[in-house]
């Protein structure tokens, strides 16, 4: 947690800070960014970073906790608003495109999710995956016990196989479509959200055994 000094900071400065450090760790990821440059570019001394938080791993979790915190409120905004009287495959789908298009949309915020994603440090990534891990969770859980109460999934689907298969998705949706070499199957480099969907559908119909009701 950032220190008492933190929050005695000017709003628009802290938002400044965060900003700047976004994109620098977006750009070159966490551990080979320069807290140089966000000082620099954020108006502040080096050291004033240290007097907001405790090391640099702090740091790097509050700004992967912020990015993530801020995607899963606009998703849980999303979801709120897509039709949950469908079927689970239809709603799954309206979900993921709406999670693509909020990746398309907001830069700043994918560059995050794959600097937390290709980290090379071990120690850095253990803490900034652990950060956003706990997001998408918060948002993954809840929706396949609740689909699986109301029958939608099977009883006897694991829900754990099917949380492992969501977090892997996740990252891969909002990723694939902008880095070249993480996608050798679905095609999904340099497609548009419209274009993605009807490779998102296949995906769904692919998996839905995995959680189908018998007929």
């Amino acid at each position: 947690m950032p220190t008492s000094t933190w929050y005695r900071l000017d709003v628009a400065k802290r938002e400044r800070v965060l900003e700047v450090a976004m994109r620098e760790f977006g750009e070159h990821g966490y551990s080979t960014g320069s807290l140089n440059s966000i000082a620099r570019e954020a108006g502040i001394a080096k050291g004033s970073l240290f007097q907001y938080f405790s090391d640099k791993l702090e740091f790097f979790a509050f700004v992967c906790d912020e990015t993530s915190r801020r995607a899963r409120e606009e998703m849980e905004r999303r979801i709120a608003g897509v039709d949950a009287e469908q079927p689970f495959d239809g709603w799954l789908f309206d979900v993921l495109c709406e999670w693509t298009e909020y990746m398309a949309d907001h830069p700043l915020e994918r560059a995050i999710t794959a600097a937390t994603n290709f980290e090379l440090d071990n120690s850095v990534r253990s803490v900034v995956r652990d950060t956003a891990n706990q997001h998408y969770l918060q948002v993954v859980n809840p929706a396949i016990r609740l689909w699986q109460e109301r029958g939608d999934i099977r009883a006897d689907a694991d829900p754990d196989v099917l949380a492992a298969l969501l977090m892997l998705l996740l990252p891969h949706l909002a990723l694939a479509p902008y880095y070249d070499g993480l996608d050798p199957v679905l095609d999904l480099r340099g497609r548009a959200p419209a274009e993605q969907r009807p490779i998102i559908r296949t995906f769904i119909a692919g998996i839905k055994p995995l959680f189908a009701p018998p007929k």
